[in-house]
């Protein structure tokens, strides 16, 4: 049992990562509020260069907590929690089965 949630957690690194860093917490709070934004939207909110807010969204985008729609010349990002929510109900599940297993 320990072995299947230490892989859970591995699986998760990458988003967990993702949500210990505040600037990308506003950018996910943001999008939520929002559904879909541009980098220069996202910009305008925050007190972060383009440049900066750009290797946020590339960080996101690679672990899969938002994904990206090109229209045209724009690229507008939206959140996409539902690999996610999933990963933390199997953790939760997991973890919850080692302790009713003691």
């Amino acid at each position: 049992m320990a072995e299947e949630t230490m892989a859970i957690f591995k699986r998760g690194m990458p988003i967990f990562s993702i949500f210990q860093d505040e600037n990308r917490q506003k950018i996910i709070l943001l999008l939520c509020k929002d559904k879909e934004l541009t980098v220069n939207q996202i910009t305008d909110q925050l007190d972060l260069s383009r440049p900066a807010v750009s290797h946020h969204l590339k960080l996101m985008l690679d672990a899969g907590v938002i994904t990206v729609n090109k229209v045209g010349k724009e690229r507008f990002y939206q959140v996409s929690l539902d690999d996610t929510v999933h990963l933390l109900k199997e953790l939760t599940k997991s973890l919850e089965e080692s302790i009713s297993s003691k």
